[in-house]
């Protein structure tokens, strides 16, 4: 209780940043995912090999070397900055967002894959009648596939999300402070490494079990009946 007591505001802040990046990056790798599920499944021989070649190379390429390319390939050896350099918390914001953009670039890989095994539990007829009705790939894909898609992969769907909110911890690399670098923090000042590790185990249980739970009950909720 000293040590929840000692770290308190500081706990409440790292796990509040942690939620930003899982919620941002949530979002980043829902629309590329999307999008690159689209190339998946395009009657375009060229969007295709594209998808598939993302797929295969960021699936395969572990994230600390993603996020540690964002930060010191992008911005270091490039220049590129996604934050206002005159602010005076530049490197703060800079550092989150490229945080963001490396874990949306890696998990959009699995929303794709995710997204392509509910494509392909449509029914090909479903498709064939948009088309026989005189709908483009890209109406047919948006009014009739996806939302089917979506329905069946809403349990993969959270288990991605719950992945990606454990995988917002390899963002300390580049200095992002969220649970995990304060753990690291308050295990080399405090001789109390199980009850750090503890705090920090629970305080992960307390997000993403209600996720489980969530979309649990959203895919029985949703489930299409065959």
């Amino acid at each position: 209780m000293d040590l929840l007591s000692k770290y308190s505001d500081q706990l409440i802040d790292a796990f509040w940043t942690t939620v930003q990046l899982t919620a941002f990056s949530a979002i980043g790798a829902l629309i590329l995912g999307t999008i690159l599920a689209a190339m998946r499944v395009s009657p375009i021989p060229v969007a295709r090999g594209v998808g598939a070649a993302y797929v295969t190379i960021f699936r395969n390429t572990p994230l600390t070397l993603i996020i540690i390319f964002c930060s010191f390939g992008l911005f270091q050896t490039m220049g590129v900055t996604l934050a206002p350099e005159q602010s005076p918390t530049f490197f703060t914001e800079n550092n989150f967002r490229l945080a963001v953009l490396g874990l949306s670039i890696y998990t959009a890989a699995f929303v794709c894959e995710s997204l392509r095994s509910g494509i392909n539990t449509v029914h090909v007829g479903q498709a064939e009648a948009g088309r026989s009705l005189g709908l483009t790939f890209s109406q047919n894909l948006r009014l009739i596939v996806l939302p089917q898609a979506f329905r069946a992969v809403t349990a993969p769907l959270g288990s991605v999300l719950i992945a990606l909110t454990k995988n917002t911890t390899i963002a300390s690399v580049i200095g992002v402070a969220e649970a995990s670098l304060l753990m690291k923090e308050m295990i080399e000042n405090e001789a109390a490494i199980f009850v750090v590790g503890g705090i920090f185990a629970l305080g992960f249980v307390v997000l993403t079990l209600p996720m489980g739970l969530l979309f649990g009950y959203l895919s029985k909720r949703f489930e299409v009946a065959r």
